[in-house]
């Protein structure tokens, strides 16, 4: 029977949409979900869709705000970007800044530091160097004549950014979520899912952006693969971070 099929199939994809909703957000979604190995996998071709959410809901705060305090609302809004993610990817990148200064370019050591919940001066450091990157960016993007599209733009393409790195790049702590998501990507569909998005962006944004991206995606594989032979969880987050600030800051540079 066609039917039951069918909806199995839907049942398992929402399923593995709640649990990437779980993951990466804060959003009230209190579904109780009986995972598997499966459902992680498939959950990460939901990245890009829910960096559009986290994107829908920025740009919906900056509609709402007056516009005669761009500072004050670039604050606001910055500050809905941590509290939806939960400071998840700025933790990964901490974690990123303290283990490539302090590993000494051991791989064991970088990777014990990165285990380490304590934050170093270096990663407060990059951490508050790279909100006031994005918070500048967000001011010169509040203009009246600038649009809210880059709202949208920079957390999708962001964790678009996890998602290439999966399949380009392997992990390496055999233990960890990463390491059963790597394993069981539909990897012919996210390929497909990249391209397009990738195409989309290209098509009706900037392609420079899109180029942009790609080094920095490429930047941040070929320094994980020199200092630990692969990718880690942090090395994720610290990617989703730095490509969502990048993004911003193209959009300044190439639109004014």
């Amino acid at each position: 029977m066609p039917v039951p099929n069918h909806l199995s199939l839907l049942s398992f994809m929402l399923a593995s949409f709640a649990l990437a909703v779980q993951f990466l957000t804060r959003f009230p979604l209190n579904i109780r979900i009986e995972f598997s190995d499966k459902h992680l996998g498939q959950s990460v071709l939901f990245y890009p869709l829910i960096g559009l959410l986290i994107g829908g809901a920025l740009a919906l705060l900056a509609y709402v705000l007056p516009a005669h305090a761009t500072a004050l609302n670039a604050a606001l809004i910055l500050s809905l970007w941590v509290l939806i993610t939960g400071g998840l990817h700025l933790d990964g990148l901490a974690d990123c800044s303290d283990a490539w200064v302090g590993g000494l370019g051991d791989k064991s050591r970088s990777l014990a530091i990165m285990k380490d919940p304590a934050a170093g001066p270096i990663a407060v450091s990059v951490l508050v160097l790279l909100l006031l990157l994005k918070w500048s960016a967000l001011q010169q993007l509040l203009s009246p004549e600038q649009t809210l599209l880059p709202l949208l733009i920079a957390p999708f393409l962001a964790r678009l950014s996890i998602l290439i790195l999966m399949l380009s790049t392997p992990y390496i702590r055999e233990n960890g979520l990463g390491s059963a998501m790597q394993q069981h990507l539909p990897k012919q569909v996210a390929i497909v899912i990249s391209a397009i998005a990738l195409a989309f962006c290209a098509w009706f944004c900037s392609i420079y952006i899109v180029l942009n991206m790609l080094f920095i995606i490429g930047g941040i594989r070929y320094l994980a693969l020199q200092r630990l032979q692969g990718m880690t969880g942090d090395v994720y987050g610290a990617s989703v971070e730095i490509i969502e600030a990048a993004v911003l800051i193209s959009w300044v540079f190439i639109y004014g």
